[in-house]
């Protein structure tokens, strides 16, 4: 949820709307994120002059308000920095003075925008008030940006001068919460500082020469250097403490990857942004900052500072290739994202096993578990851990996880696992799955885990994600970017990864190994077998306008591998469709949820054969003796009720039990996707939800 994009030339040639331009294009790549207001934040053309231009609604409406205003675009610079950001309301509604960038004065001295939430910003609040500073906003991010003008005013009175992450250094001390934050200065111009904390950032770097070295060196401060104790946390009113004239070290440093031959400056240009998404089309070259984190951008070269240095604090950030390719982000020839991915499992499930497993001589191999499947061997417990649509593939692979390795296995929503404290031991393994590698529950449960001493797995999409840096090993399922709120191809490969993982683990049983070949055999099949079930788009967009359009309800039974099924798909259809839909466990049916069934109640039914088709044979017999007509999903050429007792039929291909759930799975994701464009929802972008849930 949110966006942060910013951009840098430095002695590169570049008109003010060449520059809205990228910025505006930046957003655009955001806004599957999920946002209600945009705004972005330029040089003017006075000297120390900036431009806040912000707007309620979508990205478009900022791009009218800019094209109508009298902001001359022509303008050349050499050296300029802009920020832009799309916002998730959560201090304040969705309105114009609300929106980011925020402004320390009317002079807009400091612009900040902000990912995360501050939780001290009352007490913050409290005191710039009580210093004369006034406020535009309900936000807490507004509290940012006036700290930043207080604490150099009050260096300045002190005749310090303070460089630029200096200065961030002793903002941050004050913060508590999350953030992922940029910042620019009419003080500092042509420099941009970002740094990160529990909300994701990075920096693209784009020059016309090759780099020196892949790295950017961390600079640690002096040992004798401190940040300063700051009277906001301290609970005072008395002003902040200033650094002395002899800590504040002006920069003296020059980055190795931006040194050049001949000594002179080399032209630069960098992209800030939380997302990999919004970069790739201007540069494949990025660095990932990890948490306090602050990078510096200045004179064409990037700076990576941290406050204070701890034991095993890694002294370089690798600026990295881009793997993702600007046509994966694009829809291509289809109407929505979410429907581009549901296409796409076919390659993304290939491409999550490619190279991992040797169909021929049945082998799995994981290269980033390999040296620590015998320490997970001998857990006492696997403990699963995710939140959503991760969560379902959790559940929906703990049975062949138990089967296969007889170690118990619990799985845990992330928040609720939180808010109990469970106890977790050093000879527990900790699991965590998510998509984008940056969901706050998950990480926060990530980070408790990691405190009790537990071994902790990652299986994430996004390369280069808080999760997949924190973890001590774990898998990339490599489905390529999704950029649709609602997970599609995300679920299916999580789902894979998750099998070979439970295959790993056993591979050294002789009484598995049969059922090993099976699972094998059976995940070779697979893209050719979700193929054949996307063929079923015609009949599904059909049973939607014909019987589901109306409807305001809607169950899923399944058992078994199916109920994971039948919860992710019920996910799918009330976030997309806005529809309230419900997944079942059928054993459950006669405990309470029978009373709803009548001859209204669209009920989807999973009866594909496995060894609990019997059990769940007698809950769709219940359901129509009570005058249901349910849509019945079963094996292909399978006819489990006559065309009479059922509202539509659809058949599936049959593959191993454990991975049945792969295939049930699709029909659901194209009924949700129908339902959703015959109500003339905005299919990518659902109402009240964001993509990356950054913040608690």
């Amino acid at each position: 949820m949110c966006g942060i994009f910013g951009y840098v030339n430095f002695l590169v040639d570049k008109t003010r709307g060449e520059i809205v331009d990228t910025l505006i294009d930046g957003l655009q790549k955001l806004e599957y994120r999920g946002y209600d207001s945009a705004g972005i934040a330029i040089d003017g053309d006075k000297k120390g002059e900036t431009l806040i231009v912000k707007t309620a609604g979508k990205v478009k409406a900022l791009k009218d308000k800019l094209d109508n205003s009298n902001i001359e675009r022509s303008t050349i610079f050499d050296s300029h920095v802009g920020i832009a950001h799309t916002r998730w309301a959560t201090h304040g509604q969705p309105m114009e003075s609300n929106c980011h960038p925020h402004r320390s004065d009317p002079e807009a001295e400091f612009v900040v925008v902000h990912n995360g939430i501050i939780t001290n910003y009352r007490e913050l609040k409290t005191l710039l008030v009580s210093k004369g500073y006034k406020f535009e906003s309900e936000t807490d991010t507004e509290c940012i940006a006036k700290l930043f003008k207080h604490i150099y005013d009050t260096n300045l009175k002190a005749n310090i001068e303070v460089d630029f992450n200096e200065l961030v250094k002793q903002v941050l001390y004050e913060l508590e919460g999350s953030y992922g934050l940029l910042v620019k200065s009419s003080h500092y111009p042509g420099e941009a500082v970002g740094t990160r904390k529990g909300s994701p950032l990075l920096v693209g770097v784009k020059t016309e020469k090759k780099l020196k070295v892949d790295f950017v060196d961390v600079e640690f401060p002096e040992q004798n250097q401190e940040v300063p104790v700051g009277s906001a946390k301290n609970g005072e009113l008395n002003g902040f403490i200033p650094l002395s004239g002899a800590e504040a070290s002006l920069r003296t440093s020059q980055s190795r990857a931006f040194l050049a031959d001949d000594g002179l400056p080399m032209p630069a240009e960098f992209f800030f942004s939380s997302d990999p998404a919004s970069v790739v089309q201007h540069t494949k070259k990025v660095l990932y900052l990890e948490d306090d984190d602050i990078a510096h951008v200045y004179d064409g070269e990037l700076h990576i500072h941290r406050a204070k240095k701890n034991a095993g604090d890694s002294t370089t950030r690798p600026i990295q290739t881009l793997e993702m390719e600007l046509n994966e982000i694009m829809k291509g020839p289809y109407t929505h994202f979410m429907q581009k991915e549901i296409f796409e499992q076919p390659d993304s499930t290939f491409n999550t096993m490619r190279g991992r497993i040797d169909f021929e001589n049945h082998q799995i191999n994981l290269g980033g578990l390999k040296a620590f499947l015998p320490a997970i061997r001998r857990s006492r417990r696997i403990i699963m851990i995710a939140c959503g649509t991760s969560y379902h593939s959790c559940l929906a692979t703990r049975s062949i996880f138990e089967e296969l390795n007889e170690i118990p296995v619990t799985v845990e929503l992330a928040s609720d696992f939180l808010d109990r404290r469970s106890p977790v031991f050093r000879d527990d393994t900790c699991v965590f799955v998510s998509q984008s590698g940056e969901t706050a529950d998950s990480i926060l449960a990530l980070q408790y885990c990691l405190e009790r001493g537990a071994l902790s797995v990652g299986i994430v999409n996004s390369v280069g994600s808080s999760m997949s840096r924190q973890t001590h090993c774990g898998v990339h399922i490599n489905a390529g970017p999704e950029i649709g709120v609602a997970s599609t191809k995300a679920y299916t490969s999580q789902y894979i990864a998750l099998v070979m993982f439970a295959l790993s683990l056993s591979n050294d049983s002789i009484s598995q190994q049969q059922r090993h070949r099976e699972i094998i055999d059976g995940l070779q099949k697979i893209p050719e077998q979700i193929k054949t079930v996307l063929k079923l788009e015609n009949k599904i967009k059909t049973l939607c306008t014909e019987h589901l359009n109306d409807q305001r309800s809607l169950l899923l039974l399944g058992r078994g591998y199916q109920f994971a099924t039948a919860l992710e798909g019920a996910l799918k259809i009330k976030e997309i469709s806005y529809m309230h839909s419900e997944g079942v466990l059928a054993g459950e049916l006669k405990h309470g949820v029978l009373a709803l069934v009548d001859d209204k109640l669209p009920i989807i039914a999973f009866a594909t054969r496995d060894s609990l088709f019997p059990k769940v044979l007698n809950a769709i017999n219940q359901v129509v003796s009570r005058d249901g007509r349910p849509i019945v999903i079963c094996d292909e050429g399978d006819t489990v009720l006559s065309s009479s007792q059922t509202t539509a039929t659809l058949h599936v291909p049959t593959t191993v039990d454990c991975l049945q759930g792969l295939l049930n799975v699709i029909p659901l994701q194209l009924m949700s996707y129908w339902l959703a464009v015959n109500r003339g929802i905005d299919v990518d972008f659902p109402r009240n939800l964001a993509k990356s849930v950054t913040v608690e």
